[in-house]
């Protein structure tokens, strides 16, 4: 019997559950929070991240003059640049921030379309 490949393992799942689970683990990895996943669009294509507590403003002021700046968007960046890397194209924009008053982090999420590889010619 040969075992599931992770791909065949995805397909599987509700995409929901994956999301969820990938988004806790990610997190939990890098910056030691979970965020919920929720606000899932009817299509199922887009989400929210909520992270009750981002580590990355804890000790951060915004001046006056930079009152609209989005400090966190490097997160959007690492989201996206991370979903490129398997093949999903991704928009992802900040919706509401701790750092500008907000009661949660939100980021969200919109699937946009599976990336195709086209390998050179010669390399397959």
């Amino acid at each position: 019997m040969k075992p599931f490949s992770s791909s065949v393992c995805v397909l599987l799942l509700p995409k929901q559950i994956h999301t969820e689970s990938t988004a806790s683990v990610a997190f939990k990895m890098y910056l030691g929070i979970t965020p919920s996943v929720t606000n899932w669009s009817p299509a199922g294509d887009e989400f929210s991240l909520i992270l009750e507590n981002n580590p990355l403003v804890d000790f951060v002021e915004l001046p006056d003059n930079h009152s609209t700046l989005i400090y966190s968007n490097l997160l959007c960046g690492v989201l996206r640049g991370a979903l490129e890397m398997v093949q999903m194209a991704v928009d992802v924009k900040f919706v509401q921030d701790t750092l500008r008053g907000d009661n949660v982090t939100e980021i969200r999420m919109k699937f946009i379309k599976r990336i195709e590889e086209n390998l050179p010619a010669g390399d397959e």
